[in-house]
């Protein structure tokens, strides 16, 4: 195929309505792209497309951004890296600042409560079905699924890190789901110039990070520094597989956040354009806004901002020369198949512990021998936030309605709801 001459203009447009459009979650964002670079212009080939497809599946980091970034990289260069990455969150990283400053202000008022209501009980919906979708890609065979089962009980019963997780998992899938030599690297690529890009977003990356940390050692913007570049390098199966990780971190270890101001964050992050792990903005900005005010809030979510998506750029570019090589190694290849049935169990746990806290007032970690799990008071259950799910799951999974429509709709029904219904059963 000819090389396709694209002008920086021309990217900017197309992925400037890319970014404007992402709506709906990575599955939803990588047909807008195939739409676009595929099958309405010839920019990339179907073989092209997918190789970068596969290669973003196996970086830590939004995949999505990562293709969106690696496209623009094939196209024009780390100009067009930047542009096409860029444009791809810049969007919905404004419409989230903009709901985290409105949340941070308003977000305890009871209506605005009950609007939550119906969001929460989406958001269960949703994750339900990522389980769903994933779970039908990724578990094939005995050893897929005893994986699954397994990150599901570290996580649920024994409360394992992970990261711990998401290594053993990928050393299990490397061995026994990889087979086959690997086969030399590319023609024309120079290590040292790898080495270099390296270096330069490595530094770009961290050096901002330690400064904060030499000049305000244990303030909360080097915390969150700290936590979301750690965040950036175990991120391996998309947002919904990192977030009990998260969740860990920012409400029972930080204390940052409430469980219901995190499950909050996730509803908004689901409603605006661009990767959902935009949600690290919203947790970034709630985090500081809760120590400083609204100026350490805005403090706060550029620091998320810089040390989540910045890696994203180091990988790319670092290693998008090695594309066609990376994705023909089959040791790499049995990894991705490891890490990614063992996100069927990390959603799975994700999904219960997001429906316990929707659907009761109060869950508590109960012992169970060496274990400990979370269990409900099934006296404060709440009839309201199951009937909202239901609704959800009705319009969503059977109805198949557009995610934007349902989550109006359940907020709608949220707030009749609290003004209404529950008025009437005390």
């Amino acid at each position: 195929m000819t090389p396709v001459s694209v002008t920086a203009a021309e990217l900017s447009r197309v992925f400037g309505r890319i970014g404007l459009l992402s709506f709906g979650g990575p599955a939803a964002q990588i047909a807008l792209m195939h739409r676009e670079l595929v099958e309405a212009r010839p920019w990339l080939t179907e073989k092209q497309f997918l190789g970068a497809l596969s290669f973003s599946m196996l970086l830590p980091g939004p995949e999505a951004m990562q293709l969106a970034t690696y496209a623009g990289w094939r196209l024009r260069g780390t100009l067009g890296g930047l542009i096409a990455g860029g444009l791809f969150v810049l969007p919905g990283a404004l419409v989230v600042l903009v709901l985290a400053t409105l949340y941070a202000r308003f977000g305890q008022v009871p209506l605005v409560a009950a609007l939550f209501l119906g969001v929460k009980a989406t958001v269960v919906v949703v994750v339900v079905e990522a389980l769903l979708k994933v779970s039908r890609r990724a578990l094939r065979g005995p050893l897929a699924y005893a994986l699954a089962a397994l990150a599901f009980v570290g996580l649920f019963a024994f409360d394992l890190p992970f990261p711990l997780i998401i290594a053993v998992a990928a050393g299990v899938g490397a061995v026994f789901m990889g087979q086959g030599g690997d086969s030399a690297p590319p023609a024309g690529v120079r290590p040292g110039r790898t080495l270099v890009t390296v270096l330069t977003w490595g530094a770009l990356w961290l050096l901002p990070l330690a400064a904060l940390w030499l000049v305000a050692p244990g303030h909360v913007l080097t915390d969150l520094g700290l936590f979301f570049s750690k965040l950036a390098v175990v991120t391996f199966g998309g947002a919904y597989a990192v977030l009990a990780y998260m969740v860990q971190e920012v409400v029972s270890v930080q204390g940052w956040l409430t469980t219901g101001q995190m499950m909050d964050a996730l509803g908004l992050a689901e409603t605006t354009p661009g990767p959902l792990i935009l949600v690290t903005e919203f947790v970034g900005f709630l985090a500081g806004a809760g120590q400083g005010g609204i100026g350490m809030g805005l403090a706060a979510a550029l620091v998320t901002l810089w040390v989540t998506f910045v890696p994203c750029f180091l990988w790319i570019f670092a290693f998008a020369p090695y594309v066609e090589w990376i994705s023909a190694q089959p040791r790499l290849n049995g990894a991705l198949a490891g890490i990614t049935a063992a996100v069927v169990g990390v959603i799975l746990n994700l999904s219960l512990w997001f429906g316990l806290n929707v659907f009761f007032d109060e869950v508590a970690r109960a012992a169970l021998g060496p274990a400990a799990i979370w269990l409900p008071d099934v006296a404060s259950v709440r009839p309201g936030a199951i009937l909202l799910a239901l609704l959800a799951g009705w319009l969503l999974l059977l109805r198949k309605w557009d995610l934007l429509a349902v989550l109006a709709t359940t907020a709608a029904a949220g707030a009749v709801w609290h003004l209404a219904i529950s008025p009437v059963f005390g």
